[in-house]
């Protein structure tokens, strides 16, 4: 809505998310603000895809090179599986 919107804006924050479809007031957004959202499922889909590995998510690891090296190692996992 356009309060919240203002709302938000009043405290620095930019909200970045699409109008609804039947809206009758002007769109208040830039589309090319909006292009950034349409994309933004990538990200999400891949952190989800990252939820699969359990080693990931519990982190048994106490130290961040074992931690890191497992999620580099997941990351080539889901590279691979997508070719």
């Amino acid at each position: 809505s356009d309060p919240l919107r203002e709302r938000l804006a009043n405290r620095g924050i930019e909200l970045i998310c699409p109008h609804k479809s039947n809206r009758v007031k002007p769109p208040t957004q830039d589309g090319r603000k909006l292009r950034r959202y349409s994309r933004r499922w990538k990200v999400e889909r891949s952190i989800a895809w990252l939820g699969n590995f359990r080693r990931l998510i519990v982190r048994w690891e106490r130290q961040i090179r074992c931690y890191r090296a497992f999620f580099h190692a997941a990351c080539m996992l889901i590279t691979l599986w997508q070719f």
